[in-house]
């Protein structure tokens, strides 16, 4: 009995939320009578423990197995193939394959469809790759086993997939849920369980289940084996947070709600088991409805990439109707005179006089095909093979690595590489990806009066340059040195009182400089975690002499009541840790037991306190009764629990957030209002989140009146349910009492000021959108912090120079709710805007935009979206405060079409999905809050600081890569495909072709290939670090310089050339000359492979000239390439004359023996490349770009020899930059300044009215 006994006290000090009358339906209440609709939609019946009736309609329902592939076995081939030739190039190839069949076709069928059979091949093969490995990962997780009742309280292990509507399952601790379950009891004798729903929603904190009290007795095997019910609930959905449903059980009906609904791929946590019975499988389940399909993303280049494509086709019907034309001509006036062709008799088609339409549509066709090496067939296959080899390089790089969670960068797609280094935009959410979603309890007003503080970097910074006129005072030591909180730094002069009181504990400062030793050696913060503060008025029990002492103390019991947490041992310390359901709650029960107030154990309606007895300096155990919770929503923006405590007396205790508390304040519960609002602007402009604190004494009589009203509203079922539990809350929720504040601080990531920093000098605008308040969200601009021995550094996206337009609804506007006035209210503040731009001298001021959701929401309307975007896209950085999920995406999807630019949108939560998807590359950081975002984004990351060297570096060379990769495909096969043409046209189209057939397949297959992907996968026009110490580099992918249509022409146009030059040198010097000593003259076969050769050099040296960083893989895959060429000459000749036909000994017996041949290939190829030789010469001499000074300068080592010069270069490069720290710090000078001289006269004013001064 003793053990039992210590088991259940065990499991109920787990418990969290227990059946008292406010958080579960009894019962005993009237709720019988209320009959569920089953109609259009609410048409489910579940049959409990009984699965065998869902086997047969109308009662059947879907398998549990799910499936993400894209393929099956069936479907595989025809959907693959669908999806090759929706590209326009494979689809003409494959016009030219089944074309090459006919009779009058120019080449071997083979050598046309064996092309397009490697490279559709190798792309549907990828296709197959990351199809399979979908499949196993879905053959994974139905292959997972749940505990499945089986009859006569026997369970089972059972597969995923084998589980089915009416189940009854068990699920252990920290186990997924297989599908969505009923829960009918748990390890809890109140039923209560905990789950975790990162993977549905992103958050990591714990949500607090309960089952009905009908079904708590069925909380062991045996006690199922006669379990008989039946469920009738609405249909399958996807909206997470809802569920509407009755069970009928042992002849009663009772109503069901989320509370009692556990999703699938939510986890069962800190509860032994928990029993269920299964209500949606498969497809049917909420998270499988919600779970989307990642959209299909193309970047820019590869968007253009198509146009290029499609004027290459262009080209090539026009010289293939050129030749048609000029065919028929010639044979309608010259051919037919030519009698030894006996036209007349012959049978072909393609010389028919006679029939002159019919050979000239012939000779078009033929000539499509003949010509078709205009089109690189190999560019899509290249390409992707060269993105998948960029990604992996991109996923090995240990600079990306993140030590602390041993994650690094993911590329997640590869057909967004190049994309990176075309981003002019970021949207980027704060909590969690700015800032680690770590609460820590920073500073504290009670009574009015603020405790704790520190001083921020950037100020520091502007000390130290302006160090000459350093605040310099000195006053007699007092008492408690600790006392200091240093907010003598803060250019606030809210509360000179506390200020002089904090002053007066320090002897000298001499130099602010000096002050972050002061930090960590006089604040002696705690390495607790959760919990940054220290002042020695209220900590270390020094609270009790406070001369508010019933406020601190009721203060201090709200943090440690009002909440839904509960109390972990810490096996490593003698404090407990705290589970709650948000990071703040945890926060503030970690604080609370700092100052004395430990939450230490919570039985079926009781919470249990360790207070400090401030009488008697002691600790003692007190006991609350906890009456009702009134839970926290987005909506409500506060959380109340109402208590009894020990002396009978029933108290309402609230938090929430400021301007909710402020409005619900007795007339005489205002007492610190204005104080608190002073210390409430202080904290926003830390960066800190914060909560209001309040309570009311309520009459036993009032209390009794008002729970039968809530009573009734809670157990209601319909729609109107939400609207009369609200009702009945602000019954009670008024006429509360003020009594603080408390400010928590989400700390910000490690190296997210720099990663800025960075951005910003890359020319890269940044949206911060958040859901925090509007006085943070400017703040966070401004002073978003991170702890790093003590210090802070801002996050630099405002400074104090800009030009700030603060956007939102007028309060008598909202308050109205008439959106025809909110539109013109909106519209009117936006045309004060422009005034004031129109106005200012200075058109090289910085701007800054500031807008609260419900104006977002108005401007993001059609009528007037267009005047808000043109305002917005002009600044240099827009935040945006509480902003929903759906606004995220709305706003992100809104800039990307008006603007054209390449929007990234970055976040970490289920909350940013929308945004990360919506946005032309989305970034999920694999942080705290789940990996919603992560599955739907193209690129994860640790944490926000890889984001520079993703873009930066990455990005820079990928973009330039894939350029440099698409304009010489285009070189190369202009130059090839072109020698045709020349060839149709020099033989009057007789229709021979100049090239072997195996020339032709071996072309973009093999010996062009190799040295094109080391290209695209290792070049480097800077090195890393160059990219990093100059981001303004970044800028030539923002511009897009290295892709424009006149750089395309001019690659079409160096191809022309190249293919003129060699087929005329060819020509004219092989064809009035003797090829050989013995006389003989070159034929079609010597003239066609000595053509060959020279193009196969041409175009390999050329692609030499076009790299910048050279390695052994390069040198090996150009030279290698050629060499490959004469491999296979002799090869291709050493085999029988049935197989090799005119190539039999052609490069033992004819071409190396000659010497013509080596000297046309020499001659042909130097005049090839020297007007692109002579191009960069004189583009590097007289127009040089950034990267080719920086080359020259490394190259001459002037980085070493002359720093002056590198620093030059450097400081130019961030002329333009108009956010970030190393701007800010700038800007902050002269305001900080002014603000010292202020501050000088106020302290001076203070100290020399003080009673202290005086008597000195």
């Amino acid at each position: 009995m003793v053990g039992s006994s210590a088991k259940r006290n065990k499991l109920i000090k787990w418990s969290n939320l227990y059946s008292f009358s406010c958080t579960r339906p009894s019962a005993n209440d009237d709720i019988s009578s209320v009959v569920f609709s089953c109609g259009p939609g609410f048409s489910r019946t579940v049959f409990c423990n009984e699965p065998h009736r869902h086997k047969d309609k109308p009662y059947k329902y879907g398998r549990n197995d799910v499936s993400t592939t894209k393929y099956n076995v069936v479907s595989f081939l025809p959907k693959a193939l669908f999806e090759q030739f929706r590209r326009v190039a494979n689809l003409y190839f494959l016009l030219a394959a089944v074309l090459s069949v006919a009779p009058f076709t120019p080449f071997d069928p083979v050598s046309l469809i064996a092309p397009l059979v490697f490279v559709v091949g190798i792309s549907m093969l990828k296709e197959a790759v990351e199809d399979w490995h979908r499949f196993l990962q879905d053959m994974n997780v139905n292959s997972r086993t749940v505990q499945a009742h089986i009859g006569g309280g026997t369970f089972v292990s059972k597969a995923w997939k084998e589980v089915s509507v009416g189940d009854v399952v068990k699920v252990n601790k920290d186990e997924y849920f297989p599908c969505d379950i009923l829960l009918l009891s748990s390890s809890f004798e109140d039923g209560i369980c905990y789950v975790e729903t990162m993977n549905l929603d992103g958050e990591t904190n714990l949500k607090v289940k309960r089952c009905l009290e009908a079904t708590l007795g069925l909380d062991k095997d045996q006690e199922l084996s006669e379990f008989r019910a039946t469920i009738r609930c609405e249909d399958p959905n996807p909206r997470l947070y809802t569920f509407v449903g009755n069970l009928e059980f042992r002849n009663e009906s009772f109503p069901l709600s989320p509370c009692q609904l556990l999703l699938r791929d939510s986890k069962l946590r800190n509860t032994d088991y928990i029993y269920g019975v299964v209500i949606f499988t498969g497809k049917d389940t909420k998270a499988v409805r919600n779970s989307t399909l990642v959209p299909s993303k193309r970047s820019k280049i590869e968007r253009k990439m198509d146009h290029v494509i499609y004027v290459l086709f262009s080209l090539l019907v026009l010289i293939s109707l050129l030749t048609a034309i000029g065919f028929s001509l010639l044979l309608k006036s010259e051919m037919a005179k030519w009698w030894y062709l006996r036209l007349e008799d012959d049978g072909d088609l393609l010389f028919r006089p006679s029939r002159l339409l019919v050979s000239g549509l012939l000779q078009f066709i033929r000539a499509l095909i003949l010509y078709g090496y205009l089109i690189p067939i190999s560019l899509y296959v290249s390409i992707e093979v060269v993105k998948v080899l960029q990604a992996m390089l991109i996923n090995k790089d240990v600079e990306m690595y993140d030590e602390a969670s041993c994650k690094s960068v993911h590329a997640r797609t590869s057909n967004l590489n190049e994309e990176l280094g075309q981003v002019e935009m970021i949207l980027s959410d704060k909590t969690g990806t700015l800032t680690c979603n770590q609460m820590e309890f920073r500073k504290c007003s009670i009574a009015g009066v603020s405790y704790g503080g520190d001083i921020n970097e950037v100020d520091l910074e502007a000390s130290r340059r302006i160090e000459n006129e350093a605040f310099q005072f000195s006053v007699d030591d007092i008492d408690s040195p600790r006392s200091q909180s240093f907010e003598r730094f803060e250019l606030s002069v809210a509360d000179t009182g506390t200020q002089m009181e904090v002053l007066c504990g320090q002897k000298s400062i001499r130099n602010p400089s000096k002050v972050n030793i002061g930090i960590s050696s006089l604040c002696n913060v705690s390495n607790i975690k959760g919990f940054n503060f220290w002042d020695d008025r209220i900590i270390n029990k020094n609270w009790i002499h406070n001369s508010n002492l019933f406020d601190v103390a009721m203060f201090h019991r709200v943090m440690a009541l009002c909440h839904t947490g509960i109390p972990v041992e810490d096996e490593n310390s003698d404090k407990l840790k705290y589970e709650a359901e948000s990071p703040e709650e945890v926060a503030f029960l970690i604080a609370a037991q700092e100052f004395g107030f430990q939450f230490f154990r919570r039985t079926q309606s009781i919470m249990h306190l360790k207070e400090l007895d401030p009488s008697s300096g002691r600790e003692v155990k007190r006991e609350y009764k906890l009456l009702n919770l009134l839970e926290f929503s987005s909506a409500r923006k506060r959380m109340s629990v109402i208590i009894s405590d020990e002396d009978g007396q029933i108290l309402l205790l609230c938090k929430g957030a400021d301007s909710i508390i402020f409005d619900r304040l007795a007339d005489n519960g205002r007492k610190y209002q204005e104080e608190t609002t002073i210390h409430l602007s202080c904290y926003a402009e830390d960066g800190f989140r914060t909560l209001a604190f309040a309570y009311r004494l309520i009459d036993v009589s009032e209390y009794e009146n008002w729970n039968k009203i809530f009573t009734q509203a809670k157990t209601t079922i319909g729609p109107e349910r939400e609207e009369l539990l609200e009702k009945a809350s602000e019954m009670i929720e008024k006429d509360l009492t003020l009594l603080g504040v408390a400010a928590i601080e989400d700390k910000l990531q490690k190296g997210v000021p720099e990663c800025i920093d960075k951005l910003a000098q890359a020319g890269i605008k940044i949206w911060l959108l958040t859901g925090d308040k509007k006085e943070t969200a400017i703040n966070i601009g401004f002073l978003i912090f991170e702890t790093v021995h003590y210090r802070r550094f801002a996050c630099s996206l405002l400074r104090q120079d800009m030009k700030q337009f603060h956007l939102s609804l007028g309060k008598e506007t909202e308050r109205n709710d008439q959106l025809k006035a909110m539109k013109e209210d909106i519209l009117n503040q936006l045309d004060s805007f422009y005034r004031i731009i129109a106005k200012e001298n200075n058109h090289h001021t910085p701007l800054a935009l500031v807008v609260d959701g419900k104006a977002l929401e108005i401007a993001l309307r059609s009528d007037v979206k267009d005047h808000f975007l043109q305002l917005a896209v002009k600044c240099a950085s827009v935040i945006c405060s509480r902003v929903s999920p759906k606004q995220k995406a709305l706003i992100t999807k809104v800039v990307k079409e008006y603007t054209g630019k390449t929007i990234l949108a970055i976040g970490d939560g289920a909350n940013d999905v929308g945004m990360i998807q919506e946005a032309d590359i989305g970034v999920g950081i694999s942080g705290m809050e789940g990996m919603q975002a992560v599955m739907a984004s193209d690129f994860s990351l640790p944490q926000f600081r890889f984001l520079g060297r993703l873009l930066i570096v990455h990005g820079h060379w990928c973009y330039k890569r894939i350029s440099k990769m698409i304009l010489y495909f285009v070189y190369k096969n202009i130059a090839f495909g072109l020698t045709l043409f020349y060839y149709e046209l020099y033989t009057s189209f007789s229709g021979e072709v100049l090239y072997d057939d195996w020339y032709m397949t071996l072309f973009n297959v093999i010996l062009t290939s190799l040295p094109v992907i080391s290209l695209g996968v290792l070049e480097q026009d800077v090195s890393s670090e160059v990219c990093l110490q100059f981001p303004a580099l970044y800028q030539q992918g923002q511009r897009n310089i290295h892709f424009t249509w006149s750089r395309i022409i001019g690659w079409i146009l160096n191809g022309t050339v190249s293919s003129l030059v060699i087929f005329l040198a060819n020509i004219y010097i092989l064809s009035p000359n003797a090829f050989r000593g013995d006389g003989a003259v070159a034929d079609l076969t010597h003239q066609g492979a000595i053509t060959y050769t020279c193009i196969i050099w041409t175009v390999n040296c050329q692609i030499s000239l076009i790299i910048s960083h050279f390695t052994w893989i390069q040198h090996l895959f150009i030279w290698g390439s050629i060499f490959m060429w004469y491999i296979f000459l002799y090869v291709y000749g050493s085999l029988s004359p049935a197989y090799s036909e005119g190539g039999f000994h052609l490069l033992q017996d004819s071409l190396g023996n000659s010497p013509m041949y080596w000297m046309v290939t020499l001659l042909a190829v130097v005049v090839s490349l020297l007007p692109y030789f002579i191009h960069i010469a004189i583009q590097r001499l007289f127009y040089p770009m950034d990267d080719h000074v920086i080359q020259e300068i490394k190259y001459c080592r002037k980085d070493v020899s002359d720093n002056r010069m590198w620093q030059r270069e450097q400081d130019n490069s961030k002329k333009s930059t108009q956010i970030g720290f190393s701007a800010r710090v700038d800007a902050r000078i002269p305001y900080f300044k002014d603000n010292l001289q202020h501050k000088k006269k106020v302290i001076y004013r203070s100290l020399t009215n003080s009673p202290l001064f005086k008597k000195v």
